[in-house]
């Protein structure tokens, strides 16, 4: 019972501080109270909704969209009573336009092009259709994360008629709507454009051709066959034809009642043409978020045929999700390189948040993204210890295997195990990971300078004076202390020739936090295997084996 009441008066409270919040969230669905006025929507609830092409696999852009709609989604309930619904919609009655690379059976994909999607057998032999089968993939990635939605398949909807009203609209609108449309397309694309895309019945292909005419009261188009030159006539109802994508957008939104959908910058003037498309049909279009697009390293924008970005299986091979669900978090209208060196700060960055939750005052708490990432009620904070620490020490002791890395961790926390120290093991593994795939084939050790070595040797001297246990921020102040000895022109340049000399890279951890993780006794043997005589002049830059 308490329980309950200190969940109402959090909730409470995250209301009367949500409506001032700064987080986008927040700004996004007051967009959404502002558009009720105050009242619940006819159909009894605010519906979101996120779109899904199922010729590919889900991604991590998919990931990103529908996880920062559920952000809005969980702002807006903190905001208002008002039910709310997620639609998580498939265009799969899309044709197929070309054969990905990434699937068997392609000589038999090629077969079936311009297809529908739900009538392309599934290559990989285990569902109804290849459509079906990236829906399930869909599906299970989606539950994989936890994430609650409804779906729904195009192909169902227009075949069980729920669009048929919809689409006789779209008839008696037809002049309308090819008057927005038509002035957005090139010469030889006006010439066959139309808004229905004919199912042909023989060969079952989507078909792109010119309507010659529509009948709204009959619910027909007639056209032209393209292969045999017959004249058709078809009924646009119960899937005998499917709506060009940007007229099927608004004309969904239209048929659901869609309050909030957000897209990439890419599709804003799509945007902007299916929200009229939804007004002349008697619709209200919904409240967006046009967000940025990924970079790769280059900063060049991703492409899934180029495959120059990140997918969500490599970024969780190296991290946890709530890492790169803080990283969809962070910015969504700037463009972010997306890419392997984003994650060991995402990490820590999230690892920080989470510190902060508890401590934090209620107007602060919603602002922080662990508020938005874990639905208002975030995990308690562990004592863990930041990825980049991890990943030092990993490279020091050559770490394969997580159990090497416990060993050490276990030293410096008494008491902590990979099964009550959860996130922290977590991390452990991604570490290892991540030293080995991309720290490991990039160390780049150099002999100190004259100055850096009578530095580091001090240090040598003063760490071997330490008899009893020191913190990490006693251990940070000898580094600083003998740093501020010696003519260097600033601190940094004292830290830097550490990280350089005994990590192997122009970057590290609080050297502080990394002595107390390591050890003091085996902190002497580094610098003593790196700071001994070598053939290698000073300052040139050795790799490592």
């Amino acid at each position: 019972m308490l329980d309950l009441i200190s969940t109402i008066q959090n909730r409470a409270c995250s209301k009367d501080h949500g409506m001032d919040a700064k987080s986008w969230p927040f700004e996004e669905a007051r967009k959404i109270v502002k558009r009720l006025n105050g009242a619940v929507p006819l159909k009894g609830y605010v519906l979101f909704e996120t779109g899904y092409g199922p010729s590919g696999l889900p991604h991590i852009g998919t990931f990103g969209e529908v996880a920062r709609t559920i952000m809005v989604q969980h702002a807006f309930r903190v905001l208002s009573d008002v039910p709310t619904r997620l639609f998580v919609f498939s265009d799969d009655m899309d044709g197929l336009r070309k054969v990905p690379d990434n699937v068997p059976n392609q000589q038999m994909l090629a077969e079936h092009l311009n297809e529908p999607l739900t009538t392309v057998p599934d290559p990989y032999e285990k569902f109804e259709s290849f459509g079906h089968h990236n829906n399930a993939m869909l599906r299970s990635f989606l539950d994989s994360f936890g994430f609650e939605y409804e779906f729904q398949s195009a192909t169902e909807h227009y075949k069980s008629g729920n669009f048929d009203a919809m689409l006789v609209s779209v008839l008696q609108h037809y002049d309308e709507i090819m008057d927005i449309m038509l002035p957005t397309l090139r010469d030889e694309r006006r010439a066959t454009y139309s808004p229905f895309l004919p199912i042909c019945p023989q060969t079952h292909k989507v078909l792109q051709v010119h309507i010659d005419y529509v009948d709204p009261a009959s619910g027909t188009i007639a056209y032209k066959h393209p292969e045999t030159g017959a004249f058709v006539e078809t009924p646009v109802t119960r899937g005998n034809c499917k709506l060009q994508w940007k007229v099927d957008w608004g004309g969904r939104w239209c048929v659901f009642g869609v309050d909030y959908e957000m897209s990439g910058k890419d599709l804003i003037p799509s945007f902007a043409l299916s929200s009229k498309v939804c007004r002349i049909l008697g619709g209200n279009p919904p409240e967006n978020l046009s967000y940025e697009l990924f970079l790769d390293q280059n900063g060049q924008k991703i492409s899934k045929s180029k495959g120059n970005g990140l997918t969500i299986d490599e970024w969780l091979k190296y991290a946890p999700h709530e890492s790169l669900a803080y990283y969809m978090f962070q910015s969504p209208q700037k463009a972010k390189r997306l890419y392997f060196d984003v994650i060991p700060r995402a990490v820590d960055e999230y690892v920080v948040m989470l510190a902060q939750f508890d401590s934090q005052e209620s107007s602060k708490k919603v602002d922080n993204p662990v508020f938005h990432i874990h639905n208002g009620a975030p995990p308690s904070s562990e004592n863990v210890l930041s990825f980049n620490v991890l990943l030092n020490l990993a490279s020091v002791c050559g770490a394969d295997n997580a159990g090497v890395m416990w060993g050490f961790v276990q030293k410096y926390m008494p008491g902590a195990t990979p099964e009550n120290a959860n996130l922290l093991d977590k991390l452990i593994h991604h570490a290892v990971a991540y030293y080995h795939d991309f720290v490991k084939p990039n160390l780049r050790y150099r002999d100190p300078s004259e100055i850096e070595k009578t530095a580091i040797r001090e240090l040598f001297d003063e760490l071997q004076k330490v008899e009893a246990e020191l913190s990490a921020d006693e251990l940070q102040c000898i580094v600083f202390e003998v740093g501020k000895k010696h003519p260097f022109d600033n601190l940094r340049q004292w830290f830097q020739g550490l990280y350089e000399v005994l990590l192997g890279n122009s970057e590290g951890p609080r050297m502080g936090s990394f002595i107390a993780l390591f050890g003091v006794e085996n902190m002497c043997q580094l610098i003593n295997e790196k700071t001994k005589n070598k053939d290698v002049p000073a300052g040139e830059v050795r790799q490592c084996s």
